[in-house]
């Protein structure tokens, strides 16, 4: 079973789950030392996970250097082997451009990272998506409407192989807020999760949905549980330990797999990285659980540093209170 599911469910978790991933860029950079390192921590690192060879032929397209295409038509390009790449074409340039804009024929089942919101920047620039957040007319509601309908057509693609929590991910915010605000995110954006996650569930009643989102996120996180997100996956350095407890604990109980302070590790000392992992176990840790600790390491961690992430985790994912 997968642990996260006590902790989202309120079951009173043995322990603390705790989850360790790291980018391919890291290994490429630290090689075996990486290796040796994810060895002491079995509890954390499976041995598929420490197999450079496995790690190296199984990286995702837009991870490696280089120039890909996806089924919208956006362009990607990627100038460092391991980390993901970005967006360097939108093929949608103009209004004009969102009516002719053809929903791809994939029923590969596939929701990539960035699937609904992040996917109108990609396809439109951010400037321009941001005019037609402004501006609230026709082109807009097309534009999610396709991007909707193409996610709803790719969910019912993958539901016979969805396991009993359905991982998706979408960065709806940027560092201190959302960019379009809560109040446009509700009206354009909430009712294509609620459809999304609707249909998760309608289709495997008890599916857990999972929802990572990177940046600051805290206005909406209470309209995304309200949308059908059992656990969301928030970032602590973009959201503030103060707002994730007030709104995530006081005003409501939102179960939460917190993605610990990534800014942090490269430059910290071990004694703050341990008080770090301890201050947020301290201030979210409920005894029924809703709370997961979340890491990602990178090349510009120091090897000390993720040690000392590690061996915090090792020690308060068993916290009491």
């Amino acid at each position: 079973m997968d642990p996260l599911i006590p902790a989202i469910l309120m079951q009173s978790p043995d322990k603390i789950p705790v989850s360790v991933s790291i980018l391919p860029a890291a290994f490429l950079h630290y090689g075996q030392e990486l290796v040796r390192l994810a060895s002491q921590y079995p509890q954390f690192f499976s041995k598929d996970m420490m197999d450079l060879e496995q790690i190296a032929q199984c990286i995702p397209e837009r991870y490696h250097a280089g120039r890909h295409v996806d089924e919208w038509g956006c362009v990607w390009e990627n100038i460092q082997e391991g980390m993901e790449a970005i967006v360097t074409h939108h093929p949608v340039q103009s209004e004009a451009d969102v009516f002719a804009l053809q929903i791809p024929d994939n029923r590969d089942g596939r929701l990539p990272h960035g699937f609904m919101y992040l996917r109108l920047l990609d396809l439109c620039g951010f400037e321009l998506a941001m005019e037609l957040f402004a501006e609230e007319g026709e082109a807009l509601c097309t534009l999610i409407d396709k991007v909707l309908q193409y996610n709803l057509i790719q969910l019912e693609a993958a539901l016979p192989r969805m396991g009993p929590i359905v991982y998706l991910g979408d960065d709806l915010g940027m560092q201190t807020g959302l960019a379009i605000g809560p109040h446009k995110w509700r009206k354009y954006l909430q009712p294509c999760y609620e459809r999304m996650f609707a249909l998760i569930k309608q289709h495997k009643p008890g599916a857990l949905v999972y929802l990572h989102s990177d940046g600051c996120i805290h206005e909406i996180m209470g309209d995304l549980q309200d949308c059908g997100a059992d656990m969301i996956n928030p970032q602590y350095r973009a959201n503030g330990l103060d707002n994730l407890v007030r709104v995530c604990r006081k005003e409501r109980i939102i179960p939460i797999n917190l993605d610990l302070d990534r800014q942090l590790f490269p430059w910290a000392t071990p004694q703050q990285l341990a008080a770090h992992v301890q201050e947020c176990v301290e201030a979210l840790y409920l005894k029924e659980g809703g709370l997961g600790l979340s890491v990602e390491f990178n090349f510009e961690i120091p090897l000390q540093n993720m040690a000392a992430v590690l061996d915090a985790l090792t020690k308060y994912q068993h916290y009491r209170g």
